[in-house]
């Protein structure tokens, strides 16, 4: 894995939609921005912490232990969205894990260092939780989409795959 710039990696994330330029370097400031290796996980179902994952390039396969060392893709995120919310925004546990797909490059910064700009610059900080929501939002409903056009075909299938 190999670091990269953290103010252009983050300049053109959807997270920093709205931000001045002296607002994504705060931001890119408090960032650890990296590429991955195809097939490193980021983080592990279970596991905790206080970390927000920005995509910034490539795409990102969210999976789930299903028992017996086998795994599966829940979905695939791409470029512009982000993985960790729960954890960064309320402190729980990951739900699922996050396997590199090539090599994409991952932003991420913890809610301490995140929580430490609101004396300087809340609308920073109001900008930015309001992007995650709005990226939340986006990756839901694709999810959603993507549950619906599964269902339609199982039911038009009879159950038959």
């Amino acid at each position: 894995m190999g670091d990269t710039d953290n103010y252009t990696d983050l300049r053109g994330s959807r997270l920093t939609s709205g931000l001045s330029d002296e607002q994504v370097n705060a931001l890119a400031g408090i960032s650890f921005c990296r590429k991955l290796d195809d097939n490193e996980k980021l983080f592990q179902e279970g596991e905790t912490d206080d970390a927000l994952y920005v995509i910034t390039s490539g795409k990102m396969a969210v999976t789930r232990n299903v028992g017996g060392g086998e795994e599966v893709t829940l979905h695939i995120l791409q470029a512009g969205d982000l993985a960790g919310e729960m954890g960064f925004v309320g402190g729980r546990p990951h739900s699922a894990s996050m396997r590199a797909i090539g090599s994409p490059t991952v932003c991420s910064f913890n809610r301490a260092d995140f929580e430490a700009l609101i004396d300087n610059d809340p609308w920073l900080v109001y900008r930015v939780m309001k992007n995650i929501v709005q990226v939340g939002h986006d990756i839901l409903h694709r999810m959603n989409a993507q549950f619906v056009e599964m269902s339609n075909y199982i039911s038009h299938q009879h159950g038959r795959y």
